[in-house]
């Protein structure tokens, strides 16, 4: 029986990386000039939703300048999260990466001034075909939720980044431009989505649908006929250019590796009509952004006026008297959308004004159901406006005051707060529920559309500034000093008495031999838990175990239990084959009963605030009919992935290799030497090491070399890479089920050591390949064709070429999704991948 050991990481470690954060929470700050633009903003009733596929598809330069040139409401509604895309800087994929790139866009849009909204679509990767993406999407529900966006939003012109065609260049962009003109004609049908109406929405007609044309690369779908705007203009005000402006914006999407440098001067962006009314000089032409849309408002604009003539900005507090007159002449106007939208920005802007700072905070980041913690309410009226604080109001507590807010002075107020056990865990609300195939399921119809979920716990601060009251909501932050940082915000998190994590996550067998693997789990202690018992259960096929134990555990310590699991417990004669082993806690105290079966998963990066999900923690359980020869492989790390990992599943030795180690001397050792994928996209020190590794393979090694691409990222090229020339292209196979084709059926890497089928491409994740090699020289192997449906075959997706006595591989296999999926084909694959060289076979 053969024991499974811990994975070998030199110099590496393949775990969650955690990194601080840094100010991406801190509340927002304003200069006198950034006041002025809102003074200047209460003028315009005028409003532009932005509509596209994923995070990065939005323009950055023409939102920064409907935002804060024409002073528009706009926002930016993205179908999906970009959940499918690839991460430069670190493993996670799926719905964590679109967790990350949700943040990205939100630091994004606090730079540009727009506002970010999302339907319930899921970035399933990339798609060739608008019918596949609507399909998989579920047309209807997503049109539902655009519908609903619009309604909310109120929008009077829609602005597509795509045309509906394959001009897009991808099904989803094609995607959100359909959507977007049903979407036109739905929102204004008042029996298309009724249901939509009891949640306080009608019917809206937007003016006109626009295509924002654009020239990318060799497509250029701009022409002089189209309308034209120069969106290129410096801000004085600002300080800045909208090409400015937009390159910090763009720049927050740093998982993409979209930093890009600042633009100047003259820029112009071009529109086509989709549907509506023709736009002849300007996006809003016809449209009335005036005060005269609302009945009985036509002095609010010279009221305005009047407060911009007496604005000064040493002193901005001096117009907050006229602000809060203008505020109760709104107030007294009959209900409309930009009646209250307007209220809104005057109340903000009377605090900002007044130099009003409030907030809320907790002692801890995490809150525990059935715990209690400490809140702090902190205000203080920086600059002398006639201000009182009257009451304090978050969940239970109710706090009267009547404190005058003196100039400058400090006011705080310390409260405890009892977590309620029925306080929901802090979970982002599109993963309350089990997603389906192409899409998030979202039950609460007022939550879809929100970038993110509500703060834990929301605290009113009731003040009256001037003689008129007002309501400020904050959110509860937890604050604390770093001392390299400084002052830091944080979300605050909702978590259960104990969390428990399992390990490793997928268990690999080898079918016909008798193995065992030790599963771990920790449960971790969130509160101070005295005199419990907890029940450890394990379910794994026949393998039904329980750890019984009574103990105490302070707050913050764990135990450690571990299960040993055999393929022989797999598989059972009433329930099958279990692929999965999970593990569920109880925890009891008396009566007292309280499940910690979920694992709390955290993604902290410096550019976003910190991520914090739950998830029912299970391992992987696979009995493969694997064959494995060679002991020892080398890894370089690329821009992140879980290969290295799930190779050592398998039973090789694997060691993480830095650029100090990539040595001829050092290299010998290794029977395989393989590249994470992007790993000569973001290490540019392996140019350098390129005679050192050609130096290996000519000696016997095997190199293989993952997926890269060929951009402005780096200078990637295949004949930088191999010992022959060959391009690294954008082509891929986006069907997970598209049939694959053995050119060479006697090749070794199709036999040696596992004897590769069809079935091995079976219940493949996503896609098959991509980034494949293309214009390969002769000295290289193309042993499989592929193709997505009416397209031709490519053979660029595993390449093999002799060099000496050793292998050089290239492969756009998608491995870096298929082996943490667990797909069993994937590990046959790539251990015959790696056999390459044991083989006495050339073919």
């Amino acid at each position: 029986m053969r024991s499974f050991r811990p994975l070998q990481l030199i110099l590496g470690c393949i775990a969650f990386t955690q990194v601080s954060t840094s100010v991406a929470q801190t509340p927002a700050s304003y200069s006198s000039s950034d006041l002025y633009q809102q003074v200047k903003k209460l003028k315009v009733l005028g409003s532009v939703l932005y509509m596209a596929a994923h995070p990065d598809d939005e323009n950055t330069r023409l939102l920064a300048w409907l935002s804060k040139d024409r002073l528009y409401r706009t926002g930016y509604l993205s179908l999906t999260r970009g959940d499918g895309g690839q991460n430069l800087i670190g493993d996670e994929q799926g719905i964590e990466l679109g967790m990350i790139r949700t943040q990205e866009l939100l630091a994004a849009r606090r730079i540009d001034g727009a506002e970010q909204f999302f339907s319930r679509a899921y970035d399933f990767g990339f798609s060739k075909r608008t019918e596949e993406a609507l399909s998989t999407w579920n047309q209807e529900k997503i049109l539902a939720d655009a519908v609903w966006v619009i309604r909310k939003f109120q929008p009077d012109v829609i602005i597509t980044r795509f045309p509906p065609d394959s001009r897009a260049g991808h099904g989803h962009h094609s995607a959100s431009a359909v959507i977007a003109q049903l979407a036109f004609e739905a929102a204004a049908d008042p029996n298309r989505f009724p249901e939509q109406f009891t949640h306080g929405v009608k019917p809206w007609k937007v003016k006109r649908v626009l295509w924002n044309t654009f020239s990318f690369g060799s497509v250029n779908t701009t022409s002089d006929d189209q309308l034209k705007i120069d969106v290129g203009v410096y801000n004085a005000a600002l300080g800045q250019g909208y090409g400015e402006i937009s390159a910090e914006s763009r720049s927050q999407h740093k998982s993409q590796g979209f930093g890009v440098p600042a633009g100047r001067g003259s820029s112009l962006e071009y529109f086509q009509l989709l549907k509506g009314d023709a736009a002849k000089s300007d996006i809003l032409d016809d449209v009335n952004t005036s005060w005269n849309r609302i009945p009985g408002a036509e002095s609010i604009a010279s009221k305005i006026d009047a407060i911009l003539s007496n604005y000064k900005l040493d002193q901005p507090s001096a117009i907050v008297p006229q602000l809060v007159a203008l505020y109760k002449d709104i107030a007294a106007l009959p209900d409309h959308y930009w009646k209250t939208k307007k209220l809104q920005e005057l109340q903000d802007l009377i605090a900002n004004c007044s130099g009003l700072w409030l907030e809320a905070t907790a002692n801890t980041e995490f809150a525990v159901q059935g715990d209690s913690i400490r809140l702090n309410f902190f205000a203080n009226n920086r600059l002398g406006t006639n201000s009182t604080l009257n009451n304090i109001k978050v969940d239970v507590i109710d706090a009267e005051l009547n404190q005058p807010l003196e100039k400058n002075r400090n006011f705080t107020l310390n409260k405890p707060l009892y977590v309620f056990a029925t306080k929901p865990l802090s979970q982002p609300y599109w993963l309350e529920k089990q997603m389906n195939t192409g899409s998030f399921e979202v039950a609460d119809q007022k939550l879809i559309g929100r970038p993110e979920s509500l703060p834990a716990y929301a605290v009113d601060f009731d003040i009256t500034i001037e003689g008129q009251r007002f309501t400020f909501t904050r959110p509860v932050m937890y604050k604390f000093t770093d001392p390299v940082k400084g002052e830091l915000y944080r979300p605050l998190v909702i978590v259960p008495p104990a969390t428990l994590t399992t390990g490793p996550d997928i268990f690999v067998f080898h079918k016909g031999q008798k193995e065992s693997a030790q599963l771990s789990v920790k449960v971790t202690a969130n509160k101070d838990l005295q005199k419990y018992r907890a029940n450890v259960m394990l379910d794994a096929g026949k393998r039904q175990e329980t750890k019984d134990t009574g103990f105490t555990m302070a707050k913050g310590m764990s135990r450690n239990y571990e299960f040993t699991i055999s393929n022989e417990h797999l598989y059972d004669a009433k329930k099958g084959k279990t692929d999965y082993a999970q593990v569920f806690v109880e925890l009891k105290n008396g009566k007292e009963e309280q499940p910690a079966w979920l694992n709390l998963i955290s993604i902290n990066y410096d550019h976003i605030p910190p991520i914090h999900y739950y998830m029912q923690d299970k391992a992987k359980l696979l009995d493969l009919d694997l064959k494995t020869v060679g002991h020892k492989i080398g890894y370089i790390d690329g821009a992140g992935d879980k290969v290295a990992f799930t190779l050592g599943q398998m039973g090789y030795e694997v060691t993480i290799l830095k650029e100090n180690d990539l040595t001829s001397a050092n290299l010998k050792q290794f029977d395989a030497v393989i590249t994470g994928v992007r790993a000569y996209n973001v290490h540019d020190f392996l140019k350098t090491k390129y005679d050192a590794l050609m130096e290996y393979v000519k000696n016997g090694g095997n190199l293989i070399v993952q997926y890269n691409t060929n951009n402005n990222l780096s200078s990637a090229r295949g004949s930088g890479i191999g010992p022959y020339g060959f391009n690294i292209s954008r082509n891929r196979v986006t069907d997970e089920n598209a049939k694959v084709n053995f050119l060479l059926p006697s090749h070794p890497v199709l036999n040696y050591p596992n004897k590769i089928t069809e079935k091995d491409f079976e219940g493949w994740v996503q896609e098959r390949g991509i980034y494949f090699a293309e214009q390969t020289d002769a000295a290289y192997q193309t042993p499989l064709s592929m193709a997505d449906p009416d397209e031709p075959d490519q053979k660029g997706s595993l390449i093999i070429a002799d060099y000496g006595k050793g292998k050089f591989v290239y492969t756009g296999l998608v491995f870096f999704r298929e082996l943490p999926a667990g797909v069993p084909g994937a590990y046959r694959i790539i251990a015959n991948i790696i056999a390459l060289n044991k083989s006495n076979t050339k073919k």
